[in-house]
């Protein structure tokens, strides 16, 4: 097996887990305090689904010797963030998690409900990711206004390094943000001192209004977002890994990480692509080593969880969302872009867009799940009132 190692692969599988978590955690934890977990708290479910995701890319590569990579679900974090705090706080949070871990597991043994995630309009599912989105990548603009020097100093260097690689745009912008808030804030440094994991154990608490309005909105960004990209990702540098084995997979280690406070746990889908392309090697037999070191970076950088949530604790509120809003402007364009591009459907999706992103809450139901729901009316609405084709 060592015999394949490549330094390529390596050097790739590492660029794909430093920009995977540069990119990301600080999106992490304000989701989770968001949901109204402490500081402790965000770094330990930083920490477990960091630590099982990279276990798991090391076991699944070197198993299946196919560069599948693992990670977390950015977009089920914004969910959290612009659905709020919940009554009964972060346990609520975490039994909403469990019921999204649930229907992951269920999706790769009955595939009925994998056909159905898949067969939810395109053009709906991304309008709602989409909406979801749409305060976050807001909030550069909103920090511009409120701490002109710090935003503008964050922002100039997204944009200059993203003219020379895209991809090393986001982490320049944290790096910048760590080295304002740095400057202009006092940290906690014998919490930042801190490198080893606290997990916490917490005790789900589940509320209907929160399993419809967080852990079923979780659950189909996850599949329609990461899990499903995922795998197409990996067919088209010519995988071909068991779908229903790894939706299996993810699910069980995100019921894992519930208990420490993590959410959920999922294929990768643009890094996926760093440790899967030609890059990564020219032999796509010796790829799947980029995927196993980006594993053990991952743990690696998981260890490190409590500092990190100590000091995105300690930051300015609006810095931490600037750099987040940056590192979702993608995710944003692609999402629009998916939800809009075709005639069919388009007004339904723009309705289901506005739904999410108003942040509407019925019933203690936030509104990623009426958006789906107005949506889809209307595309049925739409549909019903069509002539049938004679032929």
């Amino acid at each position: 097996m060592f015999r394949t190692f490549s330094l390529q692969a390596a050097t790739a599988g590492t660029l794909a887990a430093l920009v995977g978590f540069a990119s990301s955690f600080a999106v992490l934890i304000q989701g989770f305090m968001a949901a109204g977990a402490s500081r402790v708290e965000a770094a330990s479910g930083l920490m477990a689904v960091c630590v099982l995701m990279g276990l798991a890319a090391i076991g699944v590569a070197l198993r299946t010797r196919m560069p599948i990579s693992i990670a977390w679900s950015t977009p089920g974090a914004v969910l959290l963030i612009a659905s709020g705090p919940l009554d009964g706080g972060f346990p609520t949070a975490v039994g909403a998690f469990v019921v999204a871990g649930v229907l992951v597991v269920l999706a790769g043994m009955w595939r009925p409900l994998g056909r159905w995630v898949a067969s939810i309009p395109a053009p709906l599912a991304n309008a709602m990711l989409a909406g979801v989105l749409l305060n976050l990548c807001l909030a550069p603009v909103r920090a511009v206004g409120e701490a002109p020097a710090a935003a503008l100093v964050i922002i100039a260097a997204w944009a200059l390094v993203g003219r020379v690689r895209r991809l090393l745009a986001v982490p320049a912008a944290v790096v910048a943000a760590a080295i304002v808030i740095a400057a202009t804030t006092e940290i906690d440094r014998a919490a930042m001192g801190s490198l080893w994991p606290q997990p916490v154990l917490l005790a789900p608490h589940f509320s209907l209004s929160a399993a419809i309005g967080i852990g079923l909105p979780l659950f189909v960004v996850t599949m329609a977002s990461q899990n499903i990209p995922g795998i197409a990702v990996l067919n088209l540098y010519g995988y071909r890994p068991d779908p229903g084995r790894l939706f299996r997979l993810t699910g069980l280690l995100s019921l894992v990480a519930t208990p420490f406070g993590g959410h959920a746990i999922n294929l990768a889908a643009i890094t996926a692509a760093i440790c899967a392309g030609d890059d990564a090697h020219p032999d796509p037999a010796r790829r799947y080593w980029s995927a196993a070191v980006g594993g053990l970076v991952y743990v690696l950088l998981g260890l490190g969880a409590g500092a990190a949530a100590a000091f995105i604790g300690a930051a300015p509120p609006i810095l931490i969302e600037a750099v987040a809003g940056l590192a979702l402007l993608g995710p944003l364009g692609g999402a629009l872009l998916g939800a809009v591009n075709a005639p069919t459907g388009r007004e339904a999706a723009v309705v289901t867009f506005l739904v999410a992103a108003s942040g509407l809450t019925v019933l203690g139901i936030g509104g990623a799940f009426w958006g789906l729901v107005a949506g889809g009316a209307m595309l049925a609405l739409a549909r019903a009132g069509k002539a049938p084709d004679p032929a």
